[in-house]
């Protein structure tokens, strides 16, 4: 979810407003243990029981040439159930969900290195399935995971679609901005949201970081569940890593096809946001962009059938 924290019609001075979401985040993502197991989110279709590794669960379900979906910040696998049910009818479909979101044990992701596991843990499932060169769909923080995936391990990669997530997502904040810049701050949030970890949930709070992410009121909806079922420790390490993770520098060196699915909106006009996300993937070699209209962060979920469209597409090239 953090790769569109702000709606950055104007990227300009955004780092306060950036401030004030993450606060509205810390007190969303507040969960009591008691209760969680009833929050959690069943997989978007029937699958074999998940793999357990130390950062991350893998459902497989469906058969044939693999695709591996990647959630964001706080999601859990259902966030791509508008579109398993027909992807499995000719691949093998492996929905990852980071530990601790969607009410899932958190695992080894209470200690630092979250994404840096997730990495490992995919590369160790693509070695343990035999899955070399498998098609990779990431969404936000999933979509960052990917390209550190093709980074990392080139051979495991073979085609990857990111959904709607930067290279750095510290570039909407301010103009020049450097991680170093952005840290104290992201630490600061990371602190606020863990401590939050036992406290009562605020569904308000989780409504109102959901009309940032989602265009339309049932993906608010959804998006606000997701929030809430999460573990806020697990949250908070993420939401960190993610704001100081910047591969700009290694962009030019990921030579795995990159489809870049993007959206727009009256909030960012289609022109400013092709002029946007086109600069910050200036430095990838191959890149193809797709953008859908009258949408917000969650792509799947405002534009279920634009999303089914460019997924097929993007298979089929």
């Amino acid at each position: 979810m953090i790769a569109r924290l702000l709606p950055f019609a104007d990227c300009r001075g955004s780092r306060l407003r950036w401030i004030a979401i993450a606060v509205a985040i810390a007190a969303a993502c507040a969960s009591a243990t008691d209760g969680r197991a009833a929050e959690r989110q069943a997989s978007p279709a029937q699958a074999a029981a998940p793999i357990p590794m130390d950062h991350i669960s893998v459902e497989r379900v469906g058969s044939g040439p693999a695709v591996i979906l990647i959630p964001g910040l706080s999601s859990p696998r259902a966030v791509w159930e508008t579109v398993v049910p027909e992807l499995a009818r000719a691949h093998s479909v492996y929905l990852v969900q980071v530990n601790g979101f969607g009410g899932d044990d958190p695992g080894a992701n209470l200690a630092p290195g979250v994404l840096p596991g997730v990495v490992e843990d995919l590369h160790r499932l693509v070695a343990s399935e035999k899955l070399k060169g498998a098609v990779v769909v990431g969404h936000s923080m999933g979509g960052l995971a990917g390209l550190m995936l093709a980074k990392a391990h080139p051979q495991d990669v073979g085609r990857l679609m990111v959904v709607d997530a930067l290279p750095w997502v510290g570039t909407i904040f301010a103009p020049g901005a450097t991680v170093a810049a952005i840290e104290p701050m992201a630490a600061t949030m990371r602190d606020r949201m863990a401590a939050e970890h036992g406290k009562p949930r605020d569904p308000a709070a989780a409504a109102q970081v959901a009309a940032t992410q989602a265009a339309t009121p049932a993906a608010q909806a959804q998006v606000a569940k997701w929030i809430l079922a999460a573990d806020p420790r697990v949250s908070a390490r993420a939401f960190y890593e993610d704001a100081t993770t910047d591969l700009r520098p290694e962009m030019a060196a990921i030579t795995t096809p990159i489809t870049l699915v993007y959206p727009w909106s009256a909030r960012l006009p289609r022109e400013r946001a092709e002029a946007f996300y086109r600069g910050e993937y200036a430095k990838a070699p191959h890149v193809r962009f797709v953008d859908v209209g009258d949408s917000g962060h969650f792509v799947m979920l405002d534009q279920p059938a634009a999303f089914a469209r460019a997924l097929a597409a993007f298979l089929a090239d």
